[in-house]
């Protein structure tokens, strides 16, 4: 498949002849992704061959099989988890059906994403809607340790639901499926011992990176999606974005572009932009994989998002004229999911002549062309405000396209960690914020340590000082 990276609104910011004096660092990047000599810290490489090995994976039919059961037994599915237990999932359905589509009228069951804050008013709305299911509901909560605080929250209360419901604990735990460490944790040794239904986060493969293994796949199956098309979609990509060479490598001229950018430039923030609003999860997803892999050692693009043209009324005053340390990365698909052509100007069935909403001028036209015109409008007034675009453009938004994207934005992410001079697969300040929390709502500590007391007494002596 044909992924067109355009860079017609990069002209005056970055030249062909700088993209070309970026390879050496690239192929350094490509061979150290590539080795099998993997450092220690940097082994969270399994995502580039889950596509590889989807035929012949084991879970593969275990996920189908699991979703069928689902989608036969169950009016909703709540899947609980956050950061990457979730937005890839919720990013692919949205995506690929809609971010209406517990709304829409389909065969399969509405699927909400518990756990991935601590509000109590989001959580019970989900819980709420779960107690008046019909047919009732099921749970697929996903965490590699089981006591991550928002997911085990969640996990509780709708647990407690489930056995409220059911007339057994046997029924209750059959709509249970867990996603988690294949051997070890909190979450997989409940489990085991209630013999729930267990699938695996593959210990080589990082939250972020995780959406084409059981993470992503049971929650996107359930919806409908078509995981074998989304795998090849993914399995394209790996062929199409494997030569170290630039010339040939879509993925890498994005990563060495947005690379220039930063380091050359002096342009900190990335905004991708979407003319779809069912790309808005996709957003989310994205910010995780780039902000999560690339923030650290006071380096990194800051990730932003933005939906057109509903943004352009908000945002856009701001990226016209505002501080030019930003650039676009824009998605655009050549075909939409579904069009409607303008229709005539029309009043208790009769046309009329006059043209009140100004809008005879566009009768007859599809509203896609408008979305493309808009676009192409932008990218101008953009680019002649001093705002760098690249367009990524795929030709559509069914599950193979979506698949394809995904690796492509996956290794980009892993190139462009490694250019940074970073490693890509960590995320050590994901942890901080934890270990104040654990503090102030008085964990107990492993062993009967008082490690928590003493930071709670510093961190409340800290705050009266501050």
């Amino acid at each position: 498949m044909e992924l067109v990276f355009d860079t017609q609104f990069l002209k005056g910011f970055v030249s062909a002849d700088e993209i070309e004096a970026m390879q050496a660092k690239v192929t350094a990047a490509h061979n150290r992704l590539h080795s099998q000599d993997t450092p220690e810290k940097e082994e969270y490489k399994g995502w580039m061959t889950l596509p590889s090995e989807y035929k012949i994976n084991p879970e593969t039919e275990k996920i189908k099989a699991a979703a069928k059961k689902i989608q036969a037994d169950s009016d909703v599915l709540v899947v609980i988890g956050i950061g990457g237990s979730y937005l890839g999932a919720r990013a692919v359905i949205e995506l690929v059906q809609s971010k209406n589509y517990n709304l829409k009228a389909k065969d399969t069951p509405q699927v909400f994403f518990a756990g991935n804050s601590i509000s109590p008013a989001e959580l019970l709305d989900i819980r709420d809607i779960c107690a008046n299911a019909k047919k009732g509901f099921s749970i697929n909560v996903i965490s590699k340790s089981g006591t991550t605080t928002e997911s085990a929250i969640a996990f509780r209360i709708f647990r407690e639901l489930l056995l409220k419901q059911c007339e057994n604990e046997k029924e209750a735990f059959g709509r249970i499926y867990v996603t988690t460490d294949k051997e070890k944790g909190a979450l997989k040794a409940w489990a085991d011992e209630q013999e729930v239904q267990t699938f695996v986060v593959p210990d080589d493969v990082g939250g972020r990176y995780s959406v084409l293994t059981a993470v992503g796949l049971l929650p996107i199956a359930v919806a409908g999606v078509d995981i074998d098309a989304l795998m090849s979609g993914a399995l394209d990509a790996i062929t199409d974005f494997d030569k170290p060479s630039l010339a040939e490598n879509t993925c890498y001229q994005y990563a060495a572009a947005r690379n220039i950018l930063y380091s050359q430039k002096q342009k900190k923030i990335e905004i991708l932009v979407s003319y779809e609003p069912d790309f808005t999860m996709m957003n989310e997803w994205w910010k995780q994989l780039f902000g999560e892999s690339e923030g650290k050692e006071h380096k990194g693009i800051f990730p932003a998002s933005a939906v057109y043209s509903t943004d352009l009324h908000s945002l856009g005053q701001y990226v016209q004229e505002g501080e030019r340390t930003l650039f676009e990365t824009v998605v655009m698909f050549k075909q939409p999911k579904r069009d409607i052509e303008i229709p005539p100007a029309c009043e208790g069935g009769a046309c009329r002549e006059d043209d009140i909403d100004e809008l005879n001028y566009l009768q007859g036209r599809s509203l896609h062309s408008v979305n493309n015109t808009a676009f192409l409008a932008t990218a101008i007034a953009h680019y002649d405000g001093g705002v760098p675009n690249m367009i990524l453009t795929l030709p559509g938004m069914d599950a193979y396209c979506v698949g394809y994207l995904i690796y492509f934005f996956e290794k980009a992410c892993a190139i462009s960690g490694y250019m940074l001079g970073i490693n890509p697969f960590n995320q050590p300040g994901v942890e901080e914020y934890k270990k104040n929390m654990f503090a102030l709502l008085e964990k107990p500590d492993k062993n009967g340590g008082s490690a928590n007391k003493q930071r709670k007494a510093f961190l409340e002596d800290k705050l009266k000082n501050m």
